[in-house]
């Protein structure tokens, strides 16, 4: 089998040359294997739909080069419409938070995008699975991000069923004027709270704290970014998203946001900060 030398911190590791996976991602799947199990294909959307909308944000805030920008988008789009998901080879548990699921999907985007630049799989100076696919971002808040993003995208389906089961609770408890019907009607019950929890969980997975990166500091982030992230997120995904509300970053906000907007819809970052905040 061809394979290409990769190079990481820990050292050198031959990766087949066919792969758009790279290096951490081998280590993982080599060190994980802890279910033998995928990650679920909604999981991979959901960071997926993450890096295209942070190479959108990226782009317009001019930190992310026009070319490489639209060659990872396109890289998105190709594997939110099912492709390269055999490449996606990290285990569905692993240590760190979930470090390698995003390494992987950064190297498969990144490896990609250099195919569609013209360039060879493996080549990183052509498009970088961290400087470029993961810009303005950290495990800590890409994670956090794809795992709401599937539950909003998950549970939906999931209360249509409970629906269907509470129902069919109810009308037992009405076929049987006897104990056992009253234990349906309390079953039905109980899904009908159940339900509405989850509704109201729903709310809350809408919430992010996309734009924070490594420790909620926002740390190697564009106010432009950071103010735009969870709209063109919120696009991608096709859900409403918002940030969480952070008083400290408030001051840090205004300061900063007013100077490096470039002039489009939402250049105004003011006008997208909170009115509590002010």
């Amino acid at each position: 089998m061809l394979s290409r030398m990769e190079h990481d911190s820990i050292g050198a590791l031959n990766v087949p040359a066919e792969a758009y996976y790279g290096v951490q991602s081998m280590r993982a799947a080599t060190n994980f294997q802890i279910t033998h199990r995928p990650l679920h294909p909604m999981l991979i959307d959901s960071i997926v739909m993450v890096k295209k909308a942070a190479a959108i944000t990226n782009e317009k805030s001019g930190k992310l080069d026009q070319q490489i920008a639209q060659a990872i988008i396109q890289a998105c789009d190709e594997i939110l419409d099912g492709n390269l998901r055999d490449q996606f080879i990290v285990d569905a548990i692993q240590g760190g938070a979930g470090t390698s699921a995003n390494m992987n999907a950064n190297e498969v985007i990144a490896n990609r995008a250099i195919e569609i630049l013209g360039g060879t799989k493996g080549d990183y100076s052509i498009v970088h699975p961290n400087d470029h696919v993961n810009m303005s971002q950290s495990t800590n808040d890409v994670i956090p991000t794809a795992g709401k993003i599937t539950v909003l995208k998950l549970l939906p389906q999931t209360i249509k069923e409970l629906e269907k089961l509470e129902k069919e609770m109810a009308q037992l408890q009405n076929a049987v004027p006897m104990r056992l019907g009253q234990s349906f009607g309390a079953f039905a019950h109980v899904l009908k709270r159940d339900i509405k929890r989850l509704k109201n969980v729903m709310d809350e997975m809408k919430v992010l704290n996309i734009g924070a990166t490594a420790i909620g500091t926002a740390i190697n982030v564009a106010p432009y970014y950071l103010a735009n992230i969870s709209y063109e997120l919120s696009k991608v995904a096709g859900i409403s998203l918002k940030q969480a509300d952070d008083s400290s970053k408030t001051e840090w906000f205004i300061h900063h946001a007013r100077k490096d907007q470039p002039s489009d819809s939402r250049s105004c970052i003011t006008g997208c900060i909170p009115d509590h905040w002010t």
